[in-house]
């Protein structure tokens, strides 16, 4: 079985603070979006998301808060769910970023596609871009849950970024083809609203 958290646990500065993945898009929360696609893709779903619950009970997820202080970023969110899936019984789990309505609907059959071929335990998503290279996007990843103890050692070091703990220990790439809206589009700030509204409303046409 795969477990999925949905990472919410961040402080939203550029948004103005508050839940962003609250907001709407299309005429639903953009967390109802992401929802949508992930939860088809794992057999148990969670999110990761500080303060209080209450707010996402209209969700009917688990909200599995942050066990490390301060806010340290999406790694933090990705021990919780490693501890989460752990008792739950699963061995791998996927995580995708709340504030995300458009990911792919193969994302984890991708994931576990590209650690397969390249032999690796850890897979993370990225797109090509304009140049020939690729964008990473740190926060879609499957991560074995049997490196929680690893991770939780790593946080409680001081480090944060996602990249500096998976690469040592060996990542794949599952690379996503590019397309209008891009498929790992973020919403950071108001006029990303905006633009998400208008992919929604092409699309509808």
């Amino acid at each position: 079985m795969i477990a999925g958290v949905i990472l919410a646990g961040g402080l939203s500065q550029r948004m103005g603070g508050g839940d962003k993945c609250l907001l709407p898009v299309g005429g639903r929360p953009i967390l109802a979006h992401v929802i949508a696609r992930l939860a088809p893709q794992v057999g148990m779903l969670a999110l990761n998301a500080n303060g209080a619950p209450a707010r996402f009970a209209a969700f009917g997820l688990p909200v599995l808060p942050d066990s490390v202080g301060d806010f340290p970023g999406p790694l933090a969110g990705v021990l919780a769910g490693m501890d989460w899936a752990a008792r739950g019984g699963a061995e791998l789990l996927v995580t995708a970023a709340a504030d995300t309505p458009f990911f792919p609907e193969t994302l984890v059959a991708e994931l576990r596609a590209a650690a397969r071929a390249e032999g690796l335990p850890l897979a993370m998503a990225v797109t090509r871009n304009a140049s020939g290279g690729t964008d990473r996007h740190p926060t879609f990843g499957l991560w074995p849950v049997a490196l929680r103890e690893e991770l939780r050692a790593t946080l409680a070091a001081g480090q944060r970024r996602v990249v500096a703990f998976t690469e040592p220990r060996g990542c794949a790439r599952a690379v996503f083809p590019q397309a209008v809206p891009d498929p790992f589009f973020n919403v950071n700030a108001p006029e990303d609203l905006a633009a998400a509204d208008a992919f929604i409303a092409a699309a509808s046409r």
